[in-house]
């Protein structure tokens, strides 16, 4: 598989056409899984990583998955193509920044990935649009059940599957779902919120999940711990606070207009103003303004955006979308090409065809 044929699409996590996808981006389910006859991949020599990314490349490529399965060689990649799967949420950045033979394996909707010799030997992931936890566990398991058939998973019978990390421990998934939580932001909730959510054992992370900031108000709500409960109870336990948060954040929302219209209202209209005539401007002031802006399209006080284009630019002005765009090749002309590139989205048309001819 190219990576530059992923350039001029955007994954189905992205379309904004699941449930609640007006304030959940997506929901996640990951999990850890290593083979039964190799070291982790922490204590595994150069030699055991080429056998383990071997195998497992060679026994996934035969399995079933949605559209087919693509396998990029992650070790031979630029680091430009590496960033890019990152900010596609389709490897970690623990993975790009990796050591040694290490692969990933994609379906044609973006939907599922495999990443081998991230830190563990295989990391399954399945992606879905909105809030739709169910249907990614669903989703992710055949997978599972699939791979397992082919290759031997270390596993204990009182501890469960075997990984590097002792968190992970137990059934090895991590549920998560990305929130759009502006109004929360703006009325000083998000704090509080943040608070009891740790209470109940939930983790909060940035948008590219572990040890990430959060940027534009986009923030990655998980389960902290895998082991003593089973994969049913945690995906539930993510589940049920889901639609907690989406009540807050919509009654903030609901406040801002009743109380403080103007004010957001121009709020977002500033926003909107400076992403179709700014000259210059950096990716963290892209992901507030835009985030604005989404906010103010769900809110009906810009009528004439797509939340998916939203979505979009969202994506493709991340720096390594945009050097893959629009050839750009350094921080200061990232900042330049960006401004142009949403000018030119904003002034109609397709930007990437507009970049990809200029």
């Amino acid at each position: 598989m190219r990576i530059d044929t992923l350039t001029d699409t955007i994954g189905e996590w992205l379309r904004g056409t699941g449930p609640e996808s007006d304030i959940v981006m997506s929901s996640r389910v990951r999990l850890a899984r290593n083979l039964a006859q190799f070291p982790f991949v922490s204590r595994a020599t150069d030699q055991d990583r080429a056998e383990i990314e071997r195998v497992l490349r060679e026994r996934i490529s035969g399995v079933p998955v949605g559209r087919g399965l693509d396998y990029i060689d992650v070790g031979r990649l630029e680091e430009v193509d590496r960033r890019f799967l990152v900010e596609r949420q389709l490897i970690s950045r623990e993975h790009a920044d990796a050591q040694g033979a290490r692969g990933v394996a994609i379906d044609g909707a973006e939907q599922v990935s495999l990443m081998i010799n991230e830190e563990d030997h295989l990391r399954i992931q399945c992606l879905h649009s909105g809030l739709d936890l169910r249907g990614a566990w669903e989703q992710i398991k055949i997978v599972d059940d699939q791979v397992e058939r082919v290759v031997p998973y270390a596993f204990h019978p009182r501890w469960g599957y075997l990984t590097a990390c002792p968190t992970n421990v137990g059934t090895g998934i991590r549920v998560s779902v990305m929130l759009h939580l502006p109004a929360l932001v703006i009325t000083r909730q998000i704090d509080k919120v943040f608070r009891s959510l740790h209470k109940i054992s939930l983790a909060v992370r940035g948008l590219y999940g572990e040890g990430s900031q959060a940027m534009g108000d986009f923030y990655q709500i998980s389960n902290q711990t895998t082991l003593g409960r089973t994969e049913e109870e945690l995906v539930q336990q993510v589940a049920d606070v889901v639609p907690v948060l989406i009540d807050y954040e919509r009654r903030a929302r609901e406040f801002l207009v009743r109380e403080t219209q103007q004010n957001v209202h121009d709020q977002v209209s500033r926003a909107y103003g400076i992403l179709r005539t700014a000259q210059t401007i950096t990716n963290e002031e892209t992901m507030q303004l835009l985030s604005r802006v989404r906010m103010g399209v769900l809110l009906g006080l810009i009528g004439d955006v797509k939340i998916a284009d939203i979505n979009s630019l969202l994506m493709r002005t991340q720096p390594a979308h945009l050097r893959k765009l629009c050839g750009s090749d350094g921080a200061g002309a990232d900042d330049i090409e960006r401004a142009r590139y949403l000018r030119q989205h904003f002034e109609g048309g397709d930007a990437s065809t507009r970049a990809a001819a200029n």
